[in-house]
């Protein structure tokens, strides 16, 4: 049983002001001294990031098309455990989920898996007494959200809030919250949506301190309070990773070195607690700053971020390019860690792990994809199944090996990634929450190279070009050259709110 107070933040369409109002409303809560749990909709990592400093939580995803809607609640429980409120933020506009699937991974699902209150957020900037007709659409579409509660955003003026109140009073739904319109709080954005706090720390504690101070002073927070609390006891048991596993660890301690820093900031919090209930020993590192893996590495995870930024930096890291080259062992690289293993990046040498170039790209790529592994490697055995997202405005050359990390059976059929000795590395991310079996088989290679005595001690030599082998062997031990590049969002919007802090999304 789940019994946690909790709110949806939703609105009509991206752009609205969702996550200036959900990373607000986190953050004046946690003012207040509550535990609040933040949470997200879709598979974005760059509002979650914004939301952990709010909260001082790990900020969780609730994708029902990555990881089933029989795991959103589950996966709420294990997020918001010890949470006096959860606060989840939505995707895109209410009603807006995976492309041609109905109502599948949008913010009205998962509010209805969650039986959580909606509060709908609303750009109240060129309209009065059409904001009714508005609201009661969102209100009636579907008896089962219910959207209890409204936040008028972009407010001009007391006469321009006098008639939102006037029209919204026989609507059945209540204003909650009232924001005017300012250019005080921004959060800058590039290509792929904002840019995380990591890259802007300082900045970003003052904009969610901005943030939490407008929700305060617009906002009825008892009110809010009152609506969360109103949602009713969960049946679900909490997501437990080591259960999830189905067994005793599968390693004996093998130590998994994960990237971080500036420059790879995209995981999911289920990824690392998975590889520890697998029986890891995981240890951060930052490819930036870090001139070797963590002493005794049998294994590698390089997830997301934005290392096309960060290009000449991780370039002159070349001490970590070759021992990353040489390493042998089992490497897990999605997006960003893929374009890190490759020879080059708009002509900056990277690790040369794997034989490929990679640039920038005129055009974005999205999407939800399904995928199947086409050969047994590092992470599945051939013929496993996944549902993943593509996210990046880059382009790799080739964009698949001899053995693909996996063959994309929907929306488009393509081979994808490279899966060579022991490395898997592809622009799909995959939520191991939905496959747990992963964070296993991976932690199961990591630990014989660990009991066998290999680790990635000895760096690599030379620069003479990079071999394409994972293993490192050969070819002169040369390292090569290659990068990371963009990542996922969530659905449908690309820049900021223009009020706040609003991200790149997507869902096709």
């Amino acid at each position: 049983m789940i019994r946690v107070p909790r709110l949806v933040v939703a609105a009509p369409s991206s752009g609205s002001g969702k996550t200036t109002v959900a990373t607000g409303l986190m953050a004046a809560f946690a003012g207040r001294g509550l535990a609040v749990s933040p949470h997200k909709v879709g598979p974005d990592y760059i509002d979650p990031g914004y939301h952990a400093l709010a909260t001082g939580r790990p900020g969780r995803n609730l994708d029902a098309y990555l990881c089933g809607p029989e795991r959103i609640a589950p996966l709420f429980g294990h997020g918001a455990a010890g949470a006096d409120l959860a606060v989840v933020e939505g995707v895109m506009g209410l009603y807006d989920g995976a492309a041609g699937q109905g109502e599948l991974a949008s913010t009205a699902h998962v509010a209805k898996l969650l039986r959580a209150p909606v509060v709908l957020v609303v750009d109240a900037s060129s309209q009065s007494r059409s904001v009714a007709a508005l609201v009661h659409g969102f209100a009636a579409w579907d008896p089962g959200v219910r959207v209890a509660g409204v936040i008028l955003n972009k407010v001009g003026s007391d006469r321009h809030e006098e008639l939102l109140r006037e029209a919204l009073e026989g609507s059945g739904v209540p204003v909650l919250g009232v924001l005017r319109r300012t250019k005080v709080v921004r959060a800058p954005s590039r290509h792929l949506g904002l840019v995380p706090v990591a890259e802007r720390r300082a900045e970003a504690v003052e904009s969610v301190a901005a943030l939490a101070g407008r929700v305060r002073e617009g906002c009825d927070l008892e009110a809010l309070l009152a609506l969360a609390r109103s949602a009713p006891p969960l049946p679900d048991e909490p997501w437990d990773a080591a259960r999830e596993l189905g067994a005793e660890p599968v390693g004996s301690g093998p130590r998994v070195a994960v990237a971080g820093g500036a420059a790879f900031t995209f995981s999911y919090a289920e990824h690392t607690e998975l590889l520890r209930a697998a029986g890891a020993e995981v240890v951060p590192f930052d490819p930036l700053r870090d001139e070797a893996l963590p002493h005794g590495t049998a294994g590698l995870v390089v997830g997301g971020g934005f290392p096309e930024v960060y290009a000449p930096e991780l370039s002159e890291n070349r001490p970590l390019r070759q021992q990353i080259a040489a390493f042998g062992g089992p490497v897990a690289a999605e997006c960003a860690g893929l374009l890190y293993l490759a020879r080059e990046l708009d002509g900056a040498p990277m690790c040369g792990v794997l034989d490929a170039r990679a640039r920038m790209a005129e055009r974005l790529t999205l999407g939800y994809r399904e995928a199947v592994a086409v050969t047994d490697n590092v992470l599945a055995p051939a013929g496993t199944r996944v549902r993943g997202h593509e996210f990046h405005r880059t382009e790799l050359v080739p964009g698949a090996g001899p053995e693909p990390a996996w063959g994309l059976v929907a929306p488009e059929r393509r081979a994808e990634g490279f899966a060579q000795h022991q490395v898997h590395a592809s622009y799909l991310h995959v939520h191991w929450a939905a496959a747990p079996a992963i964070a296993a088989r991976f932690v199961a290679g990591c630990a014989r190279r660990w009991d066998a005595g290999g680790t990635g001690e000895a760096a690599g030599s030379g620069e003479a070009g990079g071999t394409g082998n994972a293993d490192g062997a050969g070819k002169a031990g040369g390292t090569g050259r290659g990068s990371g590049s963009g990542e996922t969002g969530s659905t449908g919007k690309t820049g900021s709110t223009g009020e706040g802090v609003g991200s790149t999304r997507s869902t096709a």
